[in-house]
């Protein structure tokens, strides 16, 4: 079913466009959370949010690309799934080595005034990622959004694990470089 159709089924309410979602996007949402929770349970769980999620969110909103709103919803609950289950024991997983790697480029904060900085931190990302080669950004994308391991980005573009650890510190240090001009210091 085409991405529009199964966006109506959602304005008109019809739970096909639950199942139709599942059919056409489980496994893709299911690898997204997957990268981020490494554990089934909280997988399905996460899966089970995302589709009630976009239930919510359908109407109002119509996606552009239900897959990347699919992605989004699927990675915000997975992300704050992990956030709530380190909080009960700090512990060293791929998710928050990944995130520890990104806080040498970006502070967070806690305020409205810095959520509405981090939002336009975002769009300075997107333009960020935009302008770099097109493999670059793909590693950018596999690592930092979709929570890919080096090893697996390395298979898919036949690269060593190093070798993916190298490309991602010098996009990391453009990117710390590029924050700084744009008035963001961490």
């Amino acid at each position: 079913m085409r991405d529009d159709e199964i966006i109506s089924l959602y304005f008109e309410r019809d739970e096909k466009a639950l199942a139709e979602t599942e059919e056409k996007y489980g496994a893709y949402c299911r690898a997204v959370a997957e990268n981020i929770l490494r554990n089934s349970e909280d997988v399905e769980e996460c899966i089970n949010s995302a589709w009630l999620g976009a239930w919510n969110a359908i109407p109002p909103n119509t996606p552009k690309n239900l897959k990347i709103f699919l992605a989004k919803i699927t990675r915000n609950i997975a992300l704050n799934k992990l956030k709530a289950k380190t909080a009960e024991k700090r512990g060293g997983d791929e998710s928050c080595a990944i995130l520890d790697e990104l806080s040498e480029c970006i502070s967070s904060g806690e305020s409205i005034e810095e959520g509405f900085v981090a939002k336009e931190l975002g769009e300075s990302i997107n333009r960020f990622a935009a302008r770099l080669p097109k493999r670059e950004r793909n590693i950018f994308i596999r690592r930092y959004f979709f929570m890919e391991t080096a090893e697996t980005i390395g298979e898919r573009y036949a690269l060593s694990a190093n070798n993916v650890a190298v490309i991602l510190h010098r996009i990391r240090k453009k990117l710390k470089n590029h924050l700084e001009k744009e008035g963001y210091t961490p």
